[in-house]
């Protein structure tokens, strides 16, 4: 089962990493800010620190 988990794997280049990262990001969801509520505004905060840090270690890597 390793052998064949290792055969499966892949690692992916800065770009790809990029371009997963952009992708995810272009999904189809709307924010409407005048509905958002507290908890929204923070999870919205919460998410662009954690894509900053992301692409951060995408950076440190290469």
């Amino acid at each position: 089962m390793m052998a064949q988990d290792r055969e499966n794997s892949q690692i992916l280049s800065k770009m790809e990493k990029q371009k997963l990262l952009y992708g995810a990001k272009a999904e189809d969801v709307e924010f409407a800010a005048e509905e958002a509520d507290r908890d929204d505004l923070e999870a919205l905060d919460r998410a662009q620190e954690a894509d900053k840090r992301q692409l951060q270690e995408i950076i440190k890597k290469q």
